[in-house]
């Protein structure tokens, strides 16, 4: 078993306590954001089964996906404070014992209100695990061409994590039961955590106390967001009273995050991290283009099932192109960074992604899966890898290692919460084109399609954000991406 030990004092900032078996450490730290990951969007494609087993309403229904997001975005800074805290191996395999926990009894549930009580709680381990998995390959990885290539595996992992998880839900789902895309993670979590006990470095401890109110304060405030943001998508709207009653209650919660981090002595989120333009910059590039993946994947799910009439298991093998280019150029990327630096392939990614929305937007009641959908969605998964790996890079370099975890908990929230938003405000637009071509004809399929098609051209936005945000935030260059991590050395 390898021994944690304390770094030597002479020891180069960023440099990792090597481990017998670099290899298992990030198999292990990449199988577990695999698995984290990809139960935002498994259970996607079980979700008629799901409601004809436990009497969903179909607006009750949503909420088997929103248990978990609410709950994985709003705790998600409070575990990477954690793990600073405690000890990111620690806390790291705490989180993956609870979200099989979870997995398993979610599994079990017998009731809709159990099975939410799961899935909620599934959240509550995810967050804790996620941002402690990033942060650990500071721990276990020299930074230069070895962290950078263990970041650009991570990268790949994150952006595939939602097309791997529309898979493996058709696969069980048509195989055994809707049950098994929970149960699933039982098995795999086990085998992560004793691995991780036996493979991965633990960090180094820094003494320190929770910020509670923070936390309370922040959880609340993206939670209560989120939830605004999908009551007004649905049936209530922009002008119902808990609607506009949810984004006062959060504007309030979210200004008392801030004044409680302005004044505490050790923040569970430091806000001079938002002073460096770098950083910013890629937190608000993860928020734009997590809106436009979530809604891809969310709508074309849709798509594939509805008016190409796929069954479950064909229509999660049809998303395993955009798996594959994302891992593609993930690599590519990785190998080149150091070279290239990151805003050129940030750039060219979020073109690519740009590109891929438009030419998906044009689908229709008549197109077909090659001819409407393999190419765009190979397009916009080569420009999700090429914008990942940097992404991942820079918001965590120039980072003191006690306030890593903050860092990259961060870019998950900004992940989990820019999803969920997009996919609310998305969800709205794609009401109200359905409506507009209701007028006009009662093909139900048509509709649809007009409806997912009218979607996909207003997530060209998101992509375009993300290309202003890298061009006007990102001034990182390759010199700067090789200090990943060195206190005060980030541009």
């Amino acid at each position: 078993m390898t021994t944690s030990t304390q770094a030597p004092s002479h020891a180069a900032p960023g440099a990792a306590r090597r481990g017998h078996h670099p290899g298992l450490a990030l198999a292990v730290i990449a199988a577990s954001q695999l698995m984290v990951v990809l139960d935002a969007t498994i259970v996607n494609i079980a979700l008629p089964h799901i409601q004809g087993s436990l009497k969903f309403s179909t607006t009750d229904l949503t909420w088997v996906l929103n248990a978990y997001t609410l709950t994985f975005g709003g705790l998600l800074l409070l575990g990477g404070r954690a793990g600073d805290i405690l000890g990111r191996r620690r806390v790291f395999v705490f989180g993956i014992l609870l979200f099989i926990l979870a997995s398993f009894l979610g599994g079990l549930a017998t009731t809709s209100w159990w099975l939410l009580a799961a899935r909620a709680l599934q959240g509550v381990g995810g967050a804790i695990a996620s941002p402690t998995a990033l942060s650990l390959i500071t721990t276990n990885f020299d930074e230069g061409h070895e962290r950078n290539r263990a970041f650009g595996v991570f990268a790949a992992v994150s952006g595939s994590g939602a097309a791997v998880g529309l898979l493996a839900g058709g696969m069980l789902t048509s195989w055994l039961s809707w049950r098994w895309v929970l149960f699933v993670n039982v098995p795999i979590g086990i085998v992560i955590a004793l691995l991780a006990r036996e493979y991965i470095n633990e960090s180094e401890r820094h003494p320190g106390r929770f910020d509670v109110g923070g936390a309370i304060t922040s959880t609340l405030g993206m939670s209560v967001l989120v939830y605004g943001f999908i009551r007004a998508a649905g049936t209530a709207g922009w002008g119902d009273t808990w609607t506009v009653l949810s984004f006062v209650f959060a504007v309030v919660m979210l200004v008392a995050f801030v004044v409680i981090e302005m004044r505490h002595s050790q923040p569970i989120t430091p806000l001079h991290l938002f002073a460096n333009r770098n950083r910013s910059g890629s937190y608000v590039v993860m928020l734009a283009l997590a809106g436009a993946l979530f809604s891809m994947f969310f709508f074309l799910t849709l798509f594939v099932q509805y008016v190409l009439k796929y069954s479950p298991l064909k229509a999660g093998f049809a998303f395993l192109p955009v798996a594959a280019s994302v891992i593609v150029s993930a690599q590519i990327c990785a190998k080149q960074l150091l070279k290239v630096g990151p805003k050129p392939f940030m750039v060219f990614g979020a073109v690519l992604d740009a590109i891929g929305l438009f030419w998906l937007s044009q689908v229709g009641v008549h197109s077909s899966y090659v001819g409407g959908l393999l190419g765009p969605m190979v397009v916009f998964g080569l420009g999700m890898g090429f914008l990942f790996v940097p992404l991942t890079v820079v918001a965590v370099a120039g980072v003191a290692p006690h306030e890593s975890g903050s860092a990259s908990g961060l870019l998950n929230v900004m992940q989990q919460v820019g999803g969920t938003l997009g996919l609310a405000i998305l969800t709205t637009a794609f009401a109200s084109a359905q409506r507009q071509e209701g007028k006009h004809t009662h093909d139900n399929l048509q509709i649809l399609a007009h409806g997912i098609s009218a979607t996909l051209k207003v997530s060209v936005v998101f992509a375009v954000i993300a290309l202003i945000a890298t061009i006007v935030g990102i001034t990182a260059k390759a010199e700067d991406v090789d200090t990943a991590s060195v206190p005060g050395m980030g541009a």
